[in-house]
């Protein structure tokens, strides 16, 4: 099979997009989480006419009639039960957020009037029904408050509690594991030999999966064909998605296809016309478990995981509003071979507030040291191999 586009491996992945069902959490434990439920008020919001502001309340009859001065009925805090008033000449003095009875209809602030020996007296000119927030005008009973589809931040929580919402309904995550393979990697807490690396991509994977409360398990391989057939076999009985590094190229000891092959795992692509990135291997078995095989250099693996396997992760869990952003070029870049190119890029926003990036210099996919300091892949289409300052391209974020 020759080697595919970027846009046709996305189309093949997204194709594979799958919907792991649904279960109810504590609202305590529910942040992060994609909700599977419209959230929907549980009485009106506000549940009562309230006032905004800390004063007087009194009926703008009296006002209109030309009383100015009103005798102080009650004090009345919020939480509390409402106070009439018995006559137009009466006000109460109310607290912000405090349920308004029937009676009254307007409230004057503090500083707009003076009280003396229980008369409170109107220094200003006012409105009926001023510093009032009536009931219902935020939202009716049974309004949706919060679309499902959508990640649950603090705000989404803290609506779920005002409505009294505290087991909440989320998308169940795929169970995932995270595969890295190579005799020449060793752990990080190892001192390697002067021929050897420490493991990172593994690490790397499992933090950004995180972010989507996935606690992927992880598991290193060592490049013994037998051992990898073993535990490849078992990982695709126990897990829906393998994110597997390193062992899909051309080397001597990249098993993974022919293994995969050998377990019914079907390819569904090998290689890709990018860079960094164009060893990867994406394939599915029978019962639709996925193998996202990427090549071993961690740029590769941060580059492959944010183009290909988040969109895939995000279109499976239907979370709205993340497309790619778009973003301007800052410098000229010129590539010289026949691929799509993914620049590492620091993002930013210039005086008319358009997004911005800069790209940085590199010494190709097995230097990761740019990671950190730099924020975003920008996506440079295949049909050109010089970019300018000033043109607009894909923006894929990373580092958020």
């Amino acid at each position: 099979m020759e080697m595919i586009t970027v846009q046709q491996a996305e189309e093949i992945i997204l194709s594979q997009a799958q919907d792991f069902g649904k279960e109810e959490i504590s609202y305590n434990h529910a942040l992060g989480r994609v909700l599977a439920e419209n959230l929907t008020a549980d009485r009106d919001l506000p549940p009562f006419d309230r006032p905004t502001v800390d004063g007087i309340a009194i009926r703008y009859d009296a006002y209109e009639k030309g009383i100015r001065s009103f005798t102080v009925k009650a004090i009345q805090s919020a939480g509390e039960s409402s106070i009439s008033i018995d006559s137009e000449e009466e006000c109460i003095e109310i607290m912000t957020g405090a349920a308004l009875d029937h009676s009254v209809d307007t409230v004057i602030r503090y500083e707009d009037i003076s009280i003396n020996e229980g008369i409170a007296t109107i220094n200003i000119d006012i409105k009926k029904g001023q510093n009032i927030h009536l009931k219902g005008r935020d939202k009716k009973e049974g309004e949706v408050l919060v679309n499902a589809n959508q990640i649950i931040t603090p705000a989404i929580i803290g609506i779920a509690s005002s409505i009294g919402k505290t087991s909440i309904l989320v998308k169940k995550l795929p169970k995932i594991i995270i595969i890295s393979t190579g005799d020449e990697m060793v752990s990080p807490e190892s001192f390697p030999s002067p021929y050897q690396l420490r493991r990172s991509n593994g690490i790397t994977i499992q933090s950004v999966v995180k972010k989507y409360n996935i606690e992927a398990d992880t598991l290193h391989l060592n490049d013994d064909y037998e051992e990898i057939k073993k535990e490849l076999s078992r990982c695709i009985n126990e897990y829906d998605v393998l994110l597997m590094s390193g062992g899909v190229s051309m080397g001597k000891f990249d098993y993974l296809p022919k293994v995969c092959e050998e377990l019914e795992v079907e390819k569904l692509f090998h290689k890709i016309k990018q860079r960094p990135g164009k060893p990867f291997w994406f394939g599915k078995n029978k019962d639709q478990k996925l193998v996202f095989a990427f090549p071993g250099n961690p740029v590769s693996v941060f580059m492959c995981l944010h183009r290909y396997f988040i969109p895939w992760l995000e279109k499976s869990l239907e979370i709205s509003g993340t497309s790619p952003m778009f973003a301007v070029l800052q410098n000229d870049i010129d590539f010289p071979f026949a691929l799509q190119y993914f620049a590492q890029v620091k993002l930013g926003v210039n005086e008319l507030g358009q997004i911005t990036a800069e790209s940085v210099n590199t010494n190709g996919s097995g230097d990761f040291s740019h990671l950190a300091d730099t924020n975003a892949f920008i996506e440079l289409p295949l049909e050109q191999n010089s970019f300018k300052k000033g043109e607009v391209y894909k923006v894929w974020k990373y580092n958020d």
